[in-house]
């Protein structure tokens, strides 16, 4: 199990391109089923949890092949076993984002329960009530889901009551092939949704609405062959660009949308950053200040993402003032202070809220990831962070980040993996 070893002190300058993001890459790789053809899916983040997708696909019998840019085809119609077995969906929940294409598709779907991360609880039963709506027989048994909609699907009115990314997701590809109109009340609004949603129409479906609280499907009778590209990894961008601010450094990043991250970048402005942008890019600038602190509350997109909460508290850490970072989408998500605190962090919880003290400087010193989020933010402290800081448990962070320390040492971090 590799650990990151960290030298901090220095101030991140430079320029980095940004991967495909992972949470659009895993549903655009699971609506792949829909199609009767070969649709190919560019721009793929190089990441274990797409690897794993790719793994899942294959070993349900869907050929696939895939070049040295991590483009893959996948045709669908080779597929030979409609099971999603445990060993593989329980290293990554959204496994389960095949149900819905397998049971809209091929008339039945067997899938693991989710496992998953420890960042709190993420049911899918409004997955399941949703397929259910639209006339799937749905059984749980043994820690397996098992659907089954031999006549096909029908469109239903599905209310959400909870806003759920993979649940909409699942709906809305399930929807593409049922008979009728669906329409997903309270559905996320997500730009992973939005890139889900353009890369099903490319396919020939007639999904409308999405970008709203309201996604309405046409279905159609079947799904074409296309070419598609995932969208870029807001989050990616989101973590190197509060890195850069945390250190006073100055960085412009490719390949990326500022359009998708507004909040995010509203913040760092509120922080001092000078922030610029283009078509497909987003520079930002300290000039050496250090930060200042800013207040933060996550909610559902376009509000301040839960997966930027982390970092978030990294750059308040040692920013002037205080700022309180409130986590309203999962519990047990703080698990990111603890470690911060042996740095020399001044963070007190009260409830769901970190109320983060600014401190001249952070030490370096051992720490844990303990999800893929709060490891990120690990590592942005180690950035900061006087002398030497080693993040161990750094699994976590490859299941988001694609070469996180060759992307850091290109912006002039000593940062380097070694075995542990």
């Amino acid at each position: 199990m590799d650990k990151l070893l960290i030298q901090g002190g220095q101030p991140l300058h430079g320029e980095i391109r940004i991967s495909g993001a992972k949470n659009s890459a895993l549903p655009i790789l699971a609506s792949t089923l829909l199609a009767d053809g070969k649709v190919s899916v560019g721009n793929l983040p190089h990441l274990h949890d797409v690897t794993t997708m790719i793994e899942l696909l294959g070993n349900m019998g869907v050929e696939l092949l895939i070049d040295e840019k991590m483009s893959v085809e996948v045709d669908a119609n080779s597929i030979k076993n409609l099971t999603a077995p445990y060993e593989l969906v329980k290293t990554m929940r959204a496994s389960i984002l095949v149900l819905g294409p397998m049971v809209a598709h091929f008339g039945e779907a067997h899938v693991s329960l989710p496992g998953g991360c420890a960042i709190g609880t993420r049911p899918v039963n409004l997955h399941l009530q949703g397929l259910e709506q639209m006339g799937a027989e749905i059984e749980v048994d043994s820690g397996y889901i098992h659907a089954y909609a031999p006549k096909g699907l029908k469109g239903a009115h599905i209310f959400l009551d909870t806003v759920t990314v993979t649940g909409t997701e699942n709906l809305m590809m399930a929807a593409t092939l049922a008979e009728g109109v669906t329409i997903l009340e309270n559905a996320a609004r997500e730009p992973e949704v939005v890139d889900l949603a353009e890369c099903l129409n490319a396919m020939g479906a007639d999904v409308r609405g999405y970008g709203t609280a309201t996604i309405e499907i046409h279905g159609v009778p079947r799904l074409q062959p296309c070419h598609y590209d995932v969208l870029p990894d807001r989050v990616e961008t989101g973590t190197y660009l509060c890195a850069a601010a945390a250190t006073g450094g100055s960085v412009m990043l490719k390949d990326t949308r500022e359009d998708i991250l507004e909040a995010v970048l509203l913040k760092l402005e509120e922080a001092g950053a000078h922030i610029a942008t283009g078509s497909d890019w987003i520079s930002l600038d300290m000039a050496g200040r250090r930060p200042r602190a800013v207040n933060v509350r996550t909610a559902p997109y376009p509000a301040f993402p839960t997966d930027m909460q982390a970092q978030f508290v990294a750059l308040n850490a040692i920013a002037e003032g205080t700022g309180w970072v409130t986590e309203t989408v999962f519990e047990n998500r703080f698990m990111h202070v603890q470690e911060m605190i042996r740095m020399g962090a001044d963070i007190g919880l009260e409830g769901n809220t970190a109320i983060v003290k600014g401190v001249d400087h952070l030490t370096g010193a051992p720490v844990m990831a303990t999800d893929l989020r709060a490891s990120a933010s690990l590592v942005i402290a180690g950035l900061v962070g006087r002398g030497e800081t080693t993040v161990d448990r750094i699994y976590h962070i490859d299941r988001g980040y694609e070469c996180i320390e060759e992307k850091l040492q290109l912006l002039g971090a000593t940062i380097r993996r070694i075995p542990a």
